[in-house]
């Protein structure tokens, strides 16, 4: 009942409305998670993840190609190294092109299965997966690290919470030092920290040290629930033909514990024996049997637990599962939930990436490994040298992207008698570099009448890989 008051002037019973105590908290504490090993076929995939992406993580910077790193974005020289090429900022429209492709395998991966990204590749999930591996093998199984939380410090407690803390510190100062390797050639950042050298380098190493020892060992699942946006809009690439971790409702309810001779039926139970491991294992702390949830990752874990005590009580596998709300509601086989997957959605995107992925590949393997700029000198636009000629002053800046010294032939086109001055038709510049080159242009006074008039450059390797560009500028003629 509603407290009440009676009013002095009417005597009618008014609401009151209560007031929290001060000091009383809006907010639900947090409480740590302790997932539960399993072994399955789930988790014989995270780890397979973890394995692959691990080793191209730590194992890429470490990689030859010729005289230089093979994969490396070298910000202070601004070049891009990827195996065989060479980039410059002004390629920055393949990356875009890389990391449109992305998005659009995310949205089909999304479309068709969920949140498998979220569930088997996403750094934050396979860093957290790692340190749980390093907490399981320290500090023992959930029911140890239970028992080893709540209870008060002791030497062991002492001792395994230092040894575990100083597990994490290392794998985070790696992962931090291989992540600028990136950026920096790795062994020469290696040299330098060993050096006490680079202030700069030490910082970036130490920051991205620090992210990975507080979200892969502290923060964990609060990240995927609070912090990623991907959890949040999520449900917009679903559908009832996306395949998701499902409980057979149907199948399970009733829930309930009984003896493995008990016939479920008898006793009027499904075929949940309410065990609970699908939420001891899960790395989240959700309970799958409350339906879909946007903090579920699809990790899988759920079904490896459940998969395994159907097999301990002989009943079928497959009450916790992956399949489609279609699917589950009419009854569908999985070939026949399967064969909803080539839907207009996914055909779309299906579509989008090969084109996009043909283009870029396309575009990369056909590129010129040669590129110029053309900027006119703003201090002398135009003036008149020996034998009548009026001359206009440039500089172009010829980016070699080639791994080989080139020599480039420079000439000039769009005007009657345009020339380019003897000593400026060829220059040289070294491999992967570029070079300013002062160039000047010649036309007969009179040739042309007054005004702006295009011109073209051309410029072109001379032997070497061929490599051919041709640039516009405007030429000046005074009044």
């Amino acid at each position: 009942m509603s407290p009440t008051k009676h009013s002095p002037s009417d005597g009618k019973p008014r609401k009151v409305i209560p007031i929290a105590a001060a000091g009383s908290s809006f907010y639900e504490a947090r409480q740590k998670i302790h997932p539960r090993s399993i072994q399955g076929v789930f988790a014989n995939w995270r780890w397979a993840m973890v394995w692959l992406t691990q080793l191209v993580f730590y194992g890429l910077p470490w990689l030859q190609w010729g005289e230089r790193q093979m994969v490396l974005f070298d910000l202070e020289v601004k070049r891009f190294y990827l195996f065989g090429l060479v980039l410059y900022p002004q390629d920055f429209i393949y990356l875009t092109g890389l990391l449109i492709i992305s998005a659009l395998s995310l949205f089909l991966f999304t479309a068709v299965a969920g949140r498998l990204w979220c569930g088997f590749a996403c750094p934050q999930t396979v860093y957290t997966e790692i340190f749980l591996w390093i907490e399981h093998r320290i500090e023992g199984d959930r029911s140890a690290r239970l028992r080893l939380d709540n209870g008060g410090w002791t030497a062991e407690k002492l001792w395994k919470k230092s040894a575990k803390q100083s597990a994490w510190i290392a794998v985070s100062l790696w992962t931090g030092f291989t992540f600028v390797g990136y950026f920096v050639p790795i062994r020469q950042l290696g040299a330098e920290l060993l050096a006490l050298h680079g202030p700069w380098q030490m910082f970036w190493v130490l920051f991205y040290g620090f992210a990975t020892y507080g979200n892969a060992g502290f923060l964990r699942e609060q990240v995927c629930k609070y912090m990623c946006p991907y959890a949040r809009f999520q449900s917009a690439m679903f559908d009832k033909d996306t395949l998701i971790v499902t409980y057979d409702t149907q199948r399970g309810e009733p829930r309930g514990a009984r003896s493995k001779k008990v016939d479920p039926k008898a006793a009027d139970l499904g075929d949940c024996i309410d065990c609970s491991l699908c939420v001891q294992v899960c790395p989240v702390g959700i309970d799958i049997r409350n339906g879909l949830q946007y903090e579920c990752i699809g990790c899988g874990l759920c079904v490896d637990a459940c998969n395994s005590v159907m097999d301990k009580v002989n009943y079928p596998r497959g009450l916790i599962r992956y399949a489609t709300p279609n699917g589950m509601a009419s009854r569908w086989s999985t070939a026949q939930m399967l064969r909803r997957v080539a839907r207009p959605r996914v055909l779309i995107y299906v579509g989008a990436l090969v084109v996009l992925s043909v283009a870029l590949v396309a575009s990369m393997a056909l590129r010129t490994p040669l590129k110029v700029d053309v900027v006119s000198d703003r201090a002398v636009l135009a003036r008149i040298v020996s034998g009548g000629q009026l001359e206009n002053l440039y500089r172009l800046q010829i980016m070699n992207a080639t791994e080989a010294p080139q020599r480039y032939r420079i000439s000039a086109s769009g005007l009657e008698g345009l020339t380019v001055a003897a000593e400026d038709r060829e220059t040289e510049v070294d491999a992967t570099q570029a070079r300013w080159v002062p160039v000047r242009l010649r036309l007969p006074y009179g040739a042309a009448a007054a005004g702006s008039h295009t011109v073209y450059f051309t410029v072109e390797a001379q032997g070497g890989v061929p490599a051919r560009v041709v640039e516009k500028a405007a030429f000046q003629v005074p009044r």
